[in-house]
């Protein structure tokens, strides 16, 4: 088996097993934590003026849902995700409004999109988990208009943003079998490098290339973080394993080592991310 399919399916088990789930049980405490990239690229609908728009790795269809209230009932919004327990939860929540949203569960990688079909492309941390990059945007470039938009939001490195690995560092004592970050690697910190962004966009077809930093402070309650880092990445996924003693030696250090970022009933971070542009070439 190739590295490419290998890790086509690695990802496809990861986020429609126990990654995927947790993501659906702690939509509420995320959808709130990143309202405000949702915000910047429901935004970003209103400016372009598009009416067709793709949302990759649309996980449970909150971003999605924003981008499909900018526009006006003749628009259409999509959103794409590989996770078949998100994709139920997006669809669901589309149902309760009036929105022309729908959702497909499959891999934009590949996905045999409509050509040339959507004006805008949007995503809120959904593009870093491809296992060939350039073939994944070159497929949603053929879904683009040729004055079409992409916009999207990726995390810059690990070392920018401490919180993301708070958990992760501080459980290695307990936990040395949790998996080492590996450097372009699909994942969270993909994207780290702007240098690649731009080099994946281009030869995949895009012109006008525009990656930004930006650096916006994210929330959430202080009595959701224990649930927070005990469901997700790669704590979360460890932490299951784990027999009663040593999850008890994990949760109370690593709550510990959170306090940094907690101010009363709050916890407060700053997410370093990319803010990334691009026009389909024409």
């Amino acid at each position: 088996m190739d590295v490419t399919r290998k890790t086509d399916l690695d990802q496809k088990a990861l986020w429609n097993g126990p990654a995927g789930h947790a993501w659906v049980d702690t939509q509420a405490v995320l959808d709130d934590m990143f309202k405000p990239f949702e915000d910047l690229l429901a935004e970003a609908i209103s400016a372009v003026g598009g009416s067709r728009v793709l949302d990759i790795g649309c996980g449970t269809g909150s971003t999605t849902l924003a981008a499909a209230r900018q526009l006006d009932t003749q628009g259409r919004c999509v959103g794409i995700d590989i996770s078949e327990p998100m994709i139920a939860v997006a669809q669901a929540r589309a149902d309760q409004e009036s929105t022309q949203t729908s959702f497909i569960c499959a891999d934009a990688q590949d996905q045999a999109f409509d050509p040339a079909f959507f004006d805008t492309i949007i995503s809120r941390f959904g593009v870093m988990f491809f296992s060939d990059s350039v073939r994944a945007f070159a497929n949603v470039r053929h879904a683009a208009k040729g004055d079409a938009e992409l916009r999207f939001i990726a995390w810059r490195s690990a070392e920018e943003n401490p919180f993301m690995t708070t958990a992760e560092r501080a459980a290695a004592p307990f936990l040395p079998e949790l998996p080492a970050r590996r450097p372009d690697a699909p994942g969270q910190f993909a994207f780290a490098d702007p240098g690649r962004v731009h080099r994946i966009l281009e030869e995949s077809g895009w012109a006008g290339i525009d990656v930004q930093p930006i650096d916006v402070t994210c929330t959430l309650p202080e009595s959701e973080l224990s649930r927070y880092f005990t469901r997700l990445g790669p704590v979360g996924a460890v932490l299951n394993t784990a027999d009663d003693r040593i999850r008890a030696q994990v949760i109370e250090t690593v709550r510990t080592a959170f306090d940094t970022y907690v101010h009363g009933a709050q916890v407060r971070f700053t997410a370093a991310c990319w803010m990334v542009n691009a026009r389909a070439s024409s």
